[in-house]
Formats: C-alpha cells, structure tokens, sequence
C-alpha cells in the first residue's frame, strides 16, 4: 500500500552489504529481502543496472529482465517491472529507503572497520532494527507495525524450496590437480589430472563431476583471486614419477637451464607455500610465459630480486624484467668485496716487528758523477 503522496505505506527498511555489484550478489539481496520481510509482493521496481535488465539490440532503449533475475521472480512467483528510464517519480520509493540508509545505516557505520562481511551485516541488521522498530512516526506508530498490519498480509507466501543460482561448466584439470574457476581453484583427486570435468556452481558450493557421479564438493571462494581449495587428500604421496603431474622437481629442472638465480626462486616459491602444488601454476606462468620473451634476462631480473632479499612471484619478476631493457643492464651476481687487510708473512719469514728502510744510497744511484 501507499500513501496519497505515493510514498510506500510502512517505509520499511531493509539493508545489507556484498563486497560486489555482480549479479550472484544481487540475487542473494532478493532472497534475503523476500526472508526479511516473510513474503513475496506482486511487484518488484527495481532501477536498470546491467544486473537486472540489458538492452536486446545495441542502440535501443527498450530493456529485457535478463534471464536469472527472471527465474527469481518465476521462482518467487512475482513480477519484474523496471523503473522507466528518466522516470524519478518511478523509484521515489527507493530514493526515500536509500536517503535513510545512507543517514542511519552508511554515515552512522562510515569510522568502522570489519574484516568479514558477516561482521558488517550483523551490525547493519542492528541498525536496520532500529529503523524499522524503534523509531516513531508522527502518528506514533514505527515502520514496522505498520508493515505488520497493513503490509504483510498482502504478501504471498515464500516458496517451501529456496532459490540458488545454478551455473555449469566443462573444465580441465590442470596438473597441479585443480579446477580454475572464476581465477579461485579447487582440487580434485590427482588422478583426474589432464580430464574434463563438469562443475556445477551456487553461490555457496563448487560441485565437480565425472559423468553422473560426484568427485568432490568444496565450498565456493569469494573476493581475492588466485585463493586455493585443497583438500591433502587429493594430493599424490610423492609427485615424482607420476605421468602429467607436475613436481618439485619437474620445474627446479627446467629453472637449472635458466641459471642458478631463477632456480633458486623457484624453489623459494615452492618452499613459501605450505601445499607445495600450490605454487606450480606461478612457477609455470613465469618458466614459460616471461622465461620465452628472453632467458637471459628473468635470469637477470632473478639476481636482482636475491641481492634485494626480495620475495619471488610472477608479477614481481614481470615489473623487475621491464626494467631491463638490455642484456647490458642485467645486473651481475653479487661478489665479496676485496679484502683491506694486510695478509700474514709467509712461513719461515721474519716477523719481528722491525721496519725496513731504505738507506740514503739507494736514492743516489744513477746521479751524474756518482758511481754507477
């Protein structure tokens, strides 16, 4: 319901933080909405972010619901009705819900510093509760009862099965025996290495398949790329020997012919990672992707990053090499400094101490009409 002014009716709130605009994370907010609120309404107005509609041809201005948010309202038996473009009448529910958070929610939390999400959504949830129930209105009532009495009984009831976004891909063990999946990786027993997997993916879970049947479940990995899901036992006991794995020694081998200095990065590499095969994929990208363009120099820029106590990874090796644009400017191995002190007399030599001077005849050699 709204009022005369067109304004929502409760004014209820309802707020929560992700670390990302991406369309996963604008599915969970609908879901966690539908919850909050115990029901479903007949119409959902949102704006026109590209996670919520898209335009079917280049240069129209007719938008469609892409097609998971569709399955949402399917799903929540609900309909879908973007806000017309240039239509601020369309969301002014919105703006006035968003003109609070950023009051109440935003500028009250804005010194604060949380390292989990669920730690920032527990104290959102806290002053969500306190818009929604605590404070009243003019007529005295808060948001909240008025939801609860006018609101709530026109929603529908929520589905008895939740919803989850479901994604397949076909993807390829790499030899380090794990899946890339959106730059995070999950292992899978070594003996699937080099085969065609199908991966189902939520939001919560990477599931992996051999046909019909399950190999392995892990839970999904968010936020910072290049994070790893192993489980020790889809490791091999010992990786030498075995046919398509990569090893320790498979790439401390192939760093040797590079020289000494990018072998002993690469085994600093392995050793910093406490699953060695964790580390295999950089040691590949930086054998075979900055090891091609010139050998010489990641030997050259290796050097550089020992003399610094530096520590080794891809990136770092890539930024040294584009600092040497010559094999002339490789910087040379470091060598002690020459020694200042004078060495000791030679066995048998006379060590007394005494200093031995020339005597004024010496200098008088060669002088006109002095003896020869």
């Amino acid at each position: 319901p709204t009022d005369m002014s067109g304004e929502p009716y409760s004014g209820a709130v309802f707020c929560r933080g992700f670390t990302d605009m991406k369309s996963p994370s604008w599915i969970d907010a609908h879901v966690a909405a539908f919850a909050f609120f115990g029901g479903t309404p007949q119409m959902v107005v949102p704006d026109n972010p590209t996670t919520a509609t898209h335009r079917q041809k280049q240069g129209e201005a007719a938008r469609a619901v892409n097609v998971r948010y569709q399955q949402l309202a399917d799903h929540y038996g609900t309909a879908i009705v973007p806000a017309r473009v240039r239509k601020p009448r369309d969301k002014a529910a919105v703006e006035s819900a968003v003109e609070v958070v950023n009051k109440r929610v935003i500028g009250y939390l804005a010194e604060e510093v949380w390292t989990t999400v669920e730690a920032l959504n527990a104290a959102i949830a806290d002053r969500v509760a306190e818009i929604n129930t605590q404070i009243r209105r003019a007529d005295g009532t808060t948001r909240w009862e008025r939801f609860e009495s006018d609101e709530a009984p026109l929603l529908a009831a929520l589905p008895d099965d939740g919803f989850a976004t479901v994604e397949w891909k076909q993807l390829k063990v790499g030899r380090n025996y794990h899946v890339s999946c959106d730059s995070q990786y999950y292992s899978v027993p070594y003996t699937f290495a080099g085969q065609l997997l199908r991966v189902r993916l939520t939001a919560q879970s990477v599931t992996i398949f051999d046909g019909d049947q399950v190999v392995c479940e892990h839970s999904r990995r968010h936020g910072r790329k290049g994070q790893y899901s192993t489980v020790l036992a889809h490791a091999p006991k010992e990786h030498q020997g075995i046919d398509g794995l990569w090893s320790r020694q498979w790439f401390t081998d192939r760093a040797r012919g590079f020289g000494p200095a990018t072998e002993q990065v690469i085994a600093q590499i392995l050793d910093r990672h406490v699953i060695e095969a964790q580390g295999y994929l950089d040691c590949q990208n930086i054998l075979e992707t900055l090891g091609k363009r010139s050998r010489q120099r990641l030997e050259a820029a290796c050097q550089v990053l020992l003399n610094q106590n530096s520590v080794g990874s891809y990136s770092v090796l890539k930024r040294v090499m584009a600092t040497i644009d010559s094999d002339g400017k490789a910087p040379r191995p470091v060598v002690p400094a020459a020694a200042t002190r004078k060495p000791p007399p030679p066995a048998g030599a006379r060590d007394d101490g005494a200093v031995q001077v020339r005597s004024a005849d010496h200098y008088a050699r060669g002088r006109s009409g002095e003896g020869v």
